[in-house]
């Protein structure tokens, strides 16, 4: 997906409307919207959203007053209600960063690789109590997107050594994902499945009452996928989950997977495979689909991407 680059600033209301974009980039591509490149106008950025057909555009303003969100389209389209509620039913993305009451005993889980096209999708679910919050915060644990992949794998390595048993990891290799997504038909129902399973790993082991995950899509797709021990469980999906140190560290082994994959298969094809779904990405499959034939396409790339039918 692509991103405003934070360094080219040229004063602070205009960094604060590069951030919010950035922001509703990462919330609504995870909604399952498709994310235009940013633009800027004189006093303003925007993007364009689409998600079944039904395109609207999220538009930030910033100038002495600070910053101003207006969202245009057809209101009484889904997509137009849906950026509507998310954007206006959530404070503004500089007050998100305020303390907040994490519970002392829970499990955090996230996922990566929803938005490339090749690639598997990776879930991860961490379980943490008080001295495990404390120690994955003195490791420098935060939101895995604001960590360079270098970093990642660092990470990764000391969570799993501090967290010995208490985390698990679902890798959704492409023919995996491509099999689940032909049986079930939604990117959603998939990763309320993949979250569903890391909690039930987990709870198979440990005892724990609550269970914090981001939110996606409905609400009831993961609870509707926990099995019995899960159902017990009280689950709190909310936006900006990564705030929670569980879910943190959760995004940071999922990343860890993604980026680990991206690596071997780029030195097994001596093709280096880049990820999201950019006209880079297309030339990458057309190279792959040159040299190897369309048949390696359904283990290497999620095959229901429109980038597939350009190929």
């Amino acid at each position: 997906m692509f991103q405003i680059d934070l360094k080219n600033t040229l004063n602070s209301v205009e960094r604060s409307a590069q951030n919010i974009v950035n922001h509703y980039s990462n919330k609504l591509e995870r909604l399952g919207f498709t994310i235009s490149v940013p633009q800027k106008a004189e006093y303003s950025y925007n993007i364009t959203l689409e998600k079944d057909n039904d395109k609207v555009k999220l538009l930030v303003y910033f100038g002495k007053k600070g910053n101003k969100l207006q969202v245009q389209g057809n209101p009484e389209s889904s997509a137009f209600k849906e950026v509507s509620s998310l954007v206006f039913g959530e404070k503004l993305f500089q007050q998100d960063d305020k303390e907040i009451n994490e519970p002392t005993n829970y499990i955090g889980t996230d996922e990566s690789g929803k938005g490339d096209f090749f690639g598997p999708l990776i879930v991860a679910g961490v379980l943490v109590d008080k001295v495990a919050i404390s120690k994955l915060k003195e490791l420098g644990v935060r939101d895995s997107k604001t960590i360079t992949d270098y970093n990642i794998k660092k990470l990764a390595v000391r969570i799993k050594s501090l967290l010995k048993n208490k985390y698990d990891i679902i890798p959704l290799k492409p023919e995996k994902y491509n099999e689940l997504h032909s049986k079930m038909g939604n990117v959603n129902l998939i990763m309320g499945w993949a979250h569903a399973k890391v909690i039930e790993n987990i709870l198979s082991i440990h005892k724990v009452e609550e269970a914090i995950s981001d939110k996606f899509g409905n609400e009831k797709i993961i609870l509707n996928a926990l099995q019995e021990k899960g159902r017990q469980i009280k689950l709190h999906q909310v936006t900006n989950a990564e705030r929670y140190t569980a879910v943190a560290a959760a995004s940071i082994l999922a990343r860890d997977a993604v980026v680990k994959w991206f690596e071997i298969n780029s030195k097994k094809l001596k093709i280096k495979i880049p990820k999201g779904a950019s006209r880079e990405v297309e030339s990458c499959a057309r190279n792959v689909v040159g040299k190897f034939g369309r048949d390696v396409l359904p283990g290497l790339v999620k095959m229901h991407f429109k980038t597939s039918k350009r190929i």
